[in-house]
């Protein structure tokens, strides 16, 4: 009998989310094509992928959003929305740890441990939150019942992710525009030493010029 409870409760009996079974199986997919692609001679390279394991195998990256949602999202999922995908991962722990790439990690989402993930769980809170949160055109319904009911703890914890993700947004927006004025002060300077160089070949030509 006890032999028979062990084996019933063990955790390892349940099999990992589906959403973490078809991003995994995506990845080893791409990483098969690439295999395959090196032997054949056909290059491949990162250039050319869509999304893959990082070098250490500790996460992955999605290196073409846009075809990321227009050919691989259709295929394992039934929608081609990256920002679901997002907050999917969002739903499961995963953290997003480069503000120049789409690279996201999970300590127990490696390359090669695929029976770690069955130990990935959602977030306690997650389920109340996301169905409304996912689907627009049932939120407002799902609002309004939280609203005639008295349930301020749904709403609380709906408006925390908001806030949440907003400020997520406005982070990266700082990012990019650190990142623009940079661009723009190399341009800056480049054009600098151009009209310097520019400046000085002028000045020896005329210099030339009056020697003779």
């Amino acid at each position: 009998m006890s032999c028979y409870n062990s084996t019933s409760l063990s955790p390892r009996n349940k099999g990992p989310a589906p959403f973490l079974s078809k991003t995994y199986a995506l990845l080893e997919e791409g990483e098969e094509e690439e295999e395959e692609e090196e032997v054949s001679g056909g290059g491949g390279g990162r250039n050319n992928k869509i999304a893959s394991w990082n070098d250490e195998g500790t996460g992955f990256v999605v290196w073409s959003p846009a075809e990321f949602s227009e050919l691989t999202l259709p295929r394992y999922f039934k929608h081609n929305n990256f920002s679901s995908f997002i907050r999917q991962l969002n739903t499961y722990g995963f953290k997003k740890t480069s503000s120049r790439r789409w690279e996201f990690k999970h300590e127990k989402f490696q390359r090669g441990q695929k029976q770690m993930l069955v130990e990935i769980t959602r977030k306690k809170s997650e389920p109340s939150v996301f169905p409304p949160f996912l689907k627009a055109s049932s939120s407002s319904d799902e609002d309004h019942h939280h609203i005639i009911n008295g349930d301020d703890d749904g709403m609380s914890v709906h408006r925390q992710t908001l806030m949440e993700e907003n400020q997520n947004l406005r982070r990266e927006k700082v990012e990019l525009q650190s990142q623009i004025a940079q661009f723009k002060a190399l341009q800056n300077k480049l054009l600098d030493c151009v009209a310097q160089h520019t400046g000085i070949t002028d000045n020896n030509h005329q210099e030339t010029s009056t020697a003779r």
